[in-house]
């Protein structure tokens, strides 16, 4: 059982960055990949962006160029930084860790962008 702990949300202003983590309680190299998905109120839960094991990195249209996933093994914590935050990018930020199909969540950041 992998357990994800998330941290790292707040309030930002428009143009604002932010750095998500999210803390794995097992190894996450042995996950297909770890990713970071969004819900905002009243919409479905969406990818954000995803990498695997071998570093390849997938993103929603929305956020690339402006959101970075990365990954540090050793610390088993992902990463997602955040740059020229939108206030459409307001939501429940919530760490994925997928292995040929189970899928583990964590309990959700809130990132609110407002001025």
């Amino acid at each position: 059982q992998m357990q994800l702990v998330e941290s790292g949300g707040g309030l930002v202003q428009p143009g604002g960055s932010l750095r998500l983590s999210c803390a794995a309680s097992g190894n996450i190299f042995s996950m297909n990949y770890m990713g970071w998905y969004r819900q905002a109120p009243g919409k479905e839960r969406e990818l954000v962006a995803k990498i695997t094991t071998a570093g390849r990195t997938n993103y929603a249209d929305s956020v690339k160029g402006r959101f970075t996933i990365s990954r540090d093994n050793a610390k088993n914590t992902v990463y997602l930084q955040m740059n020229s935050l939108k206030p459409e990018d307001t939501a429940v930020y919530y760490c994925n860790a997928a292995n040929w199909g189970t899928n583990y969540w964590g309990q959700g950041t809130q990132v609110t962008i407002s001025s």
